[in-house]
């Protein structure tokens, strides 16, 4: 059994545990989620099984779509509704609904954050919600992210109240951290702030309408019918260039051949799909890094 299962990741759950879960239901080990989403964060989480699993770092590397509500008044340890309250200061003026997305505009496109202390980035070989258990702060790099669009969804022409929250959809990049942008959210309306509840609505191509629940899947199961509910592996790279090749190169390829870099994609700074006429996926290329005008293979996906 082989593929990519998009699961609706609930509440609750970590990654982890949802991949712990999974292996148990579906009764196979090699399975792999598709990037981090906190226990608090509910929505798409798709996992690649079987061969799927040499893909699952081109779906981490696509894009990402959410639904949040930040908190105006007080932020938290964790920047999230999780955390221990750690500034409050509640709000004594009304904002319109101009300034609001005036703030919005401003932290769209590319911005740098600081990841939160309770993240799953690494400084000096330990996560850093390692040393934020421990009660200690260590300096954490700041990254470049993207923020490719953000929108109100809140119809309120006045906002106004002690608590101030409203909801947003965000598409961002990889790396980008929700809760972070919740707070700066509030930094920019001048007053402390954290994200009060968040959904991821998609990752890659997947949505929440190609979701299944842990109980769809237990169903399918049951029936014999999982298989067919699995996206095929071409699903993931369906972002990424595509250069379809004859049978006898396809041996080439299946056997990791070094070949030159077709035409075409001779100015591609990124990987290639090498795929067959009917469009499955044999491999994914790179630019040769000491052989000019050669790629070399970074995943075979087809033996």
């Amino acid at each position: 059994m082989e593929g990519i299962l998009p699961l609706y990741k609930p509440k609750g759950l970590t990654s982890h545990d949802c991949v712990f879960k999974l292996r148990k239901i579906l009764r196979m080990k090699r399975i792999g989620h598709t990037g981090t989403l906190d226990p608090e964060v509910d929505g798409v989480l798709p996992i690649c099984l079987g061969r799927a699993t040499k893909v699952a770092e081109y779906i981490t590397d696509a894009g990402k779509t959410y639904v949040g509500e930040v908190m105006i008044g007080f932020t938290t340890t964790t920047e999230d509704a999780t955390g221990e309250t750690v500034e409050e200061n509640l709000v004594k003026k009304s904002f319109s609904r101009a300034e609001i997305l005036a703030v919005l505009a401003e932290l769209s496109g590319e911005i740098t954050q600081t990841p939160p202390m309770f993240s799953a980035v690494k400084v000096n070989g330990k996560r850093l919600y390692e040393y934020a258990r421990q009660g200690l702060e260590v300096e954490r790099p700041s990254r470049r992210v993207t923020i490719y669009s953000i929108e109100l969804l809140d119809e309120r022409e006045q906002f106004e109240g002690e608590l101030i929250r409203f909801r947003f959809q965000v598409s961002c990049s990889k790396g980008t951290y929700i809760r972070t942008l919740a707070v700066m959210i509030g930094e920019k309306l001048g007053y402390p702030a954290h994200m009060s509840q968040l959904t991821r609505i998609r990752s890659a191509s997947f949505t929440l309408d190609d979701c299944l629940t842990f109980s769809d899947i237990e169903e399918l199961v049951e029936t014999g019918a999982i298989v067919e509910a699995l996206q095929p592996i071409e699903t993931a790279l369906y972002y990424l260039p595509k250069y379809q090749i004859n049978d006898k190169l396809g041996e080439k390829v299946k056997n990791g051949a070094v070949l030159p870099i077709p035409e075409p994609f001779l100015n591609e700074k990124g990987p290639i799909v090498l795929e067959e006429v009917d469009g499955t996926a044999l491999a994914i290329y790179e630019a040769h890094p000491q052989k000019e005008g050669l790629m070399k293979p970074k995943k075979v996906l087809k033996i």
